[in-house]
């Protein structure tokens, strides 16, 4: 029961975005960050454009832990927003991902690979200390990283009841 849960939370809970249910050849992404996995706070889909919702994933990550692009890509933007660094990168096929708070040498226009260095884990920002926030857009939606990322479970619908 406890691993059903897991895999719920790793697809982002209930709040799953419904329109990739209807796309079963997802890209499947190298994990940004070297060393054991940990999601510190899932995906939580707004209930709406403008409601309350965590659009992304923050990943354990001490500051200045080596970030790595999870696909290949063009960088779109490089600088601060607020009070954090970030970086966003644009991929084939709509997905955009964006980084933060994330230090990086990197400017719009650098081309990178899957697995490249693309800079370092900062401080600043709305996640806590420590961590990386991963955010990913389709077509200019927000969806769950976590539908990307190599060997992360997907929820599998498995038969339940007896007809009656």
């Amino acid at each position: 029961m406890m691993a059903l849960f897991a895999i719920f939370l790793a697809t982002g809970g209930a709040a799953a975005t419904p329109s990739l249910a209807d796309t079963p050849d997802l890209p499947v992404w190298r994990w940004p960050l070297d060393g054991p996995r940990a999601v510190v706070a899932p995906y939580r889909a707004p209930a709406h454009d403008y409601g309350a919702g965590h659009r992304g994933v923050d990943l354990r990550a001490p500051r200045e832990t080596v970030v790595r692009a999870p696909a290949d890509g063009v960088v779109a933007f490089r600088g601060t927003v607020v009070d954090r660094p970030l970086l966003t990168i644009e991929h084939d096929g709509g997905f955009v991902s964006t980084f933060e708070p994330l230090l990086s040498p990197l400017k719009p226009g650098d081309a990178v690979s899957a697995g490249e260095e693309i800079g370092t884990v900062n401080a600043g920002g709305h996640a806590p200390e420590g961590t990386l926030h991963v955010g990913v857009r389709l077509d200019g939606d927000y969806i769950n990283p976590m539908l990307l990322f190599d060997a992360v479970p997907r929820a599998i619908l498995l038969p339940c009841c007896r007809p009656l």
